[in-house]
């Protein structure tokens, strides 16, 4: 059994991209006794997980494993379902860097034992690891996991996005936006390089098509400048340049930029705008106030300063979009005066990846689950630090 995460790996890279589940199931089935295997992967809206070789999975049979299969995907750890019939169905968690892409199921016929599972566990990580590269390939993966038909402003959005969460010894990061098959110009973006983390958490203007638009342009300069080996003020500055040499002042970005020392904790932030920053750190969620500067693009030649902070093992670092703090569904008062903090509060015993979702559904829960009337974006750093203390 120990072979078969190697055979499994031998076979993927040998795989067409769109077949990658095939390749998995034929080795998984030729080594261990095996009933079936499906790959479920989650939407959007991380709402589901829905499967990849039997789409057309009766209903009845999909809402039976969808308890054990979520429970597998929000703990990250293998769960053991025993059948009547002496089955057990192995779930494991379809991670890649930390990037949470959905649980592969492999039925045996008889019980499980420890080494059959961890061997499932490695199947897992060689197929999420084979799927996530495979991404740009072929759409095969990304039409299992919508549910309806995004707009085109999200179409460009979710493929401007670098993941949805990811992992490192010092921290877990994860972000979400809202609504998901429909979002215009809200937008985050993250990269780890050597000792440091970059995050941006724009919040874009306008809506469809023309929001979408400005925020590639914006995110794509910030790179640029990032990819040169520019710091947060010279990827505010050049993004905020080329704005305003596209639209002379008349569309600009609220945006706010993050660079995090992975080793001391310490913070740099360029507040260009509206993201609001809070921290939790106990049971206190409290705003970190940084001085606002002019948004990305308002003005010719802005220039823009850096401050810091520090962080501490075991505090929580959430960015919201005006979407979040400001929505006023109804004429009620804003979400973000206490409702919003009493959601992040609650998160407290979540991972980032749980906690980004947990205020995405508490703010359409303030909405009466009605449309969201802006865009949303949620970010979540969990900061472990070097020691490892403080981790959730």
């Amino acid at each position: 059994m120990p072979d078969v995460p190697a055979a499994v790996s031998r076979a993927l890279r040998a795989a067409p991209p769109d077949q990658l589940v095939e390749a998995a199931d034929r080795v998984v089935r030729s080594r261990l006794a095996v009933a079936r295997t499906d790959v479920f992967l989650a939407d959007y809206r991380i709402t589901g997980l829905w499967p990849v070789l039997d789409p057309d999975l009766p209903d009845a049979g999909f809402l039976a494993c969808q308890g054990v299969a979520q429970r597998c995907f929000s703990s990250q750890q293998p769960v053991l379902d025993a059948r009547d019939d002496g089955h057990c169905r192995v779930w494991v968690p379809l991670t890649a860097w930390g990037e949470r892409l959905g649980v592969l199921l492999v039925e045996l016929t008889g019980p499980a034992d420890a080494q059959t599972v961890a061997s499932i566990g490695e199947v897992g990580d060689e197929l999420a690891t084979a799927l996530r590269a495979a991404d740009r390939e072929t759409d095969r993966y990304r039409r299992a996991r919508r549910r309806e038909r995004l707009s085109m402003a999200a179409e460009m959005q979710w493929d401007l996005l670098p993941g949805r969460s990811v992992r490192h010894h010092a921290f877990l990061l994860a972000g979400q936006l809202e609504p998901a098959y429909g979002v215009g110009g809200d937008h985050f973006d993250w990269s780890v390089d050597s000792d440091r983390l970059t995050v941006t958490v724009l919040n874009g203007t306008g809506t469809g098509m023309s929001a979408a638009l400005l925020t590639t342009l914006t995110v794509n300069a910030m790179r640029n400048a990032r990819r040169s080996g520019g710091g947060l003020v010279e990827q505010a500055e050049l993004a905020s340049d080329t704005i305003h040499y596209q639209h002379r002042g008349r569309r600009h970005v609220a945006t706010l930029l993050l660079t995090v020392d992975t080793v001391t904790g310490r913070v740099r932030a360029v507040d260009a705008g509206s993201p609001h920053l809070l921290r939790v750190r106990g049971a206190a969620v409290t705003p970190i106030e940084l001085e606002r500067q002019l948004p990305l693009g308002m003005f010719a030649e802005t220039r823009y300063d850096v401050q810091e902070f520090d962080l501490e093992p075991g505090d929580r670092l959430f960015v919201v979009s005006d979407g979040v703090y400001d929505a006023q569904p109804g004429g009620q008062e804003a979400y973000g005066e206490r409702a919003m903090a009493r959601s992040m509060r609650s998160t407290r015993l979540q991972p980032a990846t749980e906690a980004v979702g947990t205020v995405m559904r508490e703010l359409f829960a303030y909405h009466a689950e009605a449309d969201l009337r802006d865009d949303a974006v949620v970010v979540c750093l969990d900061w472990v630090g070097v020691s490892g203390q403080g981790e959730r």
